[in-house]
């Protein structure tokens, strides 16, 4: 059982939010609960459009698909959603290019399903310790992994915002999936690196540690990214996982 809250702020310097979130504590189809964020690419349509459009496809085939395994559901949802995209942006000169990342969560029992593509981020929050679940899919995060690149050096790096997967910008999507066991109290933070390229992981761990209502704390956090410049569009999700029996609030 979740409660949740979710956030999109255009930032300080961009003209249109490309990014899009979208948050349910109630069952979604076979799912008990369902944590979307999308972070567009493309022109000045194209980025938005392939941000709202994948989080609308998710969630309607989630919502009618009769698997049950988090991941099948997550597969088949993304796969449609790829296809769509791809021809679109094949077929219609104003979108090419465009693309988006995704990152879906679901939590069932004590199990925190995640689909990922993209540079856009999940992370576990327990007892005062961050872990970043997903896996950027970026060139600078793959120099890092391949060890030509340390990672000091790649927060500065001019193509650390090279993405090297995301929804619609291939004919078939690559997505990587996690399973994380997770204790009541735990926090689940999705979010753009329009909160990451501003924010340490230290800087954001204490906001969250400062606060304990969901709602604030998702506003401190985007509120702190645009003092240190908000060059990008700045989504955030924080969800708290309940005890069996407690309510599950959630706020626009």
């Amino acid at each position: 059982m979740l409660e949740a809250f979710s956030i999109s702020d255009v930032g300080k310097k961009r003209q249109i939010n490309q990014d899009c979130v979208d948050i349910s504590v109630t069952p979604v189809g076979n799912l008990p609960n369902l944590l979307l964020l999308a972070d567009g690419m493309g022109g000045h349509k194209a980025g938005d459009y392939a941000s709202r459009f994948a989080i609308d496809t998710v969630k309607k085939e989630v919502n009618v698909s009769p698997e049950t395994n988090p991941v099948h559901i997550f597969a088949e949802a993304i796969e449609y959603a790829n296809t769509h995209l791809y021809e679109k942006s094949i077929s219609n000169i104003n979108f090419q290019g465009m693309g988006t990342t995704l990152v879906a969560a679901t939590c069932k029992e004590n199990k925190l399903s995640v689909a990922n593509i993209g540079d856009s981020r999940l992370y576990l929050i327990r007892q005062n310790k961050m872990v970043q679940v997903t896996r950027d899919h970026s060139y600078v995060a793959e120099l890092v992994q391949k060890g030509g690149l340390d990672k000091e050096t790649a927060k500065n790096h001019p193509k650390k915002n090279y993405i090297t997967r995301a929804v619609g910008a291939f004919e078939k999507a690559n997505a990587d999936y996690f399973y994380v066991e997770t204790k009541p109290e735990d926090v689940i933070l999705i979010c753009s690196d329009g909160l990451t390229n501003m924010l340490s992981d230290e800087e954001i761990l204490s906001i969250i540690y400062q606060e304990h209502d969901l709602e604030f704390t998702c506003n401190k956090l985007v509120q702190a990214a645009n003092e240190k410049g908000g060059f990008d569009n700045i989504s955030v999700i924080l969800a708290k996982i309940l005890e069996a029996g407690k309510e599950n609030p959630i706020y626009d």
